[in-house]
């Protein structure tokens, strides 16, 4: 490891040659080994060209993430998961987003900040880590830095973050390799996703909260409730409860069919009031700390615009 010097105050310790890192790619569990580098795609949809498709305050996150005044995401290009409800299709699965460069991040982080934004929050970055860590070195903003993610992640791609990011904020979608596979293309999630929310546990601890109740540090773990696996998102509770004591969690119920959901039986509607009710129910009943969410929210209104503002 070598430590480069950023142009405000600190070091950020960053992995040599991060570019070599993508000409063998294994950034995340698909293990590709294309070189993007030299224009091969990998199973994200992206080469070795940082893309993004937006960069704005963002008001719909948790409130110790968005808060009043809003949370500087910035939106990838490109995934590793390939989730036939995916909100943001556009960009996850079609890999829309106009090209940047580091340096360019570099600044997009200083404008969002400027903006007056809590935190700065990488949206599915997992497959452009080394260009994330580059704008980090020439400009680290005064603020906590978010990695918001699938929870699809390699152990070894986060450890190359830690001292670079402050708070994780994994999905924990899946417990059961069948419904995996079948949703997201995914078979391994379970297994990869525990993994990596255990490295991201590891890393911050336990979380700390300001004087507003703003994060500063910690992983927050999110879990969506799908129609008619109530079942498998409790088992997920329970092991949450059991392996990551102290995290909190936060319940989502904004399901809402779109993409290829819309034409597969049982995914093709909203989730219950009730199965929602019974699954907060379970994370009431054994303790869990986090955040619940009104259904009001599964609605495609909130999805932001992947237009390029701000890139």
């Amino acid at each position: 490891m070598e430590t480069i010097k950023k142009d405000n105050s600190g070091t950020l310790p960053l992995p040599e040659n991060l570019e070599k890192l993508l000409t063998d790619c294994t950034l995340c569990p698909r293990n590709c080994h294309v070189n993007r580098m030299a224009g091969q795609i990998g199973y994200c949809l992206q080469t070795g060209t940082l893309r993004a498709a937006r960069a704005a305050l963002h008001y719909w996150e948790e409130p110790c993430i968005s808060g009043t005044a809003g949370s500087g995401a910035v939106f990838f290009g490109g995934c590793s998961m390939r989730c036939v409800f995916c909100q943001n299709e556009s960009i996850s699965q079609r890999g829309d987003g106009k090209i940047v460069t580091p340096k360019r991040l570099s600044e997009i982080f200083r404008e969002l900040e400027a903006q007056g934004a809590h935190n700065i929050n990488l949206v599915t970055a997992a497959h452009f880590v080394p260009a994330v860590l580059d704008a980090l070195a020439l400009y680290r903003p005064n603020l906590p830095i978010v990695y918001n993610s699938s929870g699809y992640e390699s152990v070894e791609t986060l450890r190359m973050l830690e001292g670079a990011v402050d708070i994780y904020l994994p999905d924990y979608k899946y417990i059961d390799p069948n419904m995996a596979a079948m949703l997201s293309g995914a078979r391994d999630y379970p297994d990869a996703a525990h993994a990596a929310i255990a490295e991201m546990v590891r890393q911050t601890g336990a979380p700390v909260y300001d004087e507003n109740g703003m994060m500063t540090r910690g992983t927050l773990i999110r879990h969506l409730v799908l129609p008619g696996l109530t079942g498998d998102s409790i088992r997920i509770l329970e092991r949450i409860c059991d392996d990551f004591p102290g995290i909190p969690v936060s319940l989502m119920g904004q399901y809402t069919p779109c993409g290829r959901a819309l034409t597969m039986p049982g995914m093709d509607r909203k989730i219950r009031k009730k199965e929602y009710a019974r699954v907060l129910a379970y994370m009431e009943a054994v303790g869990l700390d986090g955040y619940r969410q009104e259904l009001g929210s599964a609605d495609g209104a909130f999805i932001p615009a992947f237009d390029g503002t701000g890139v």
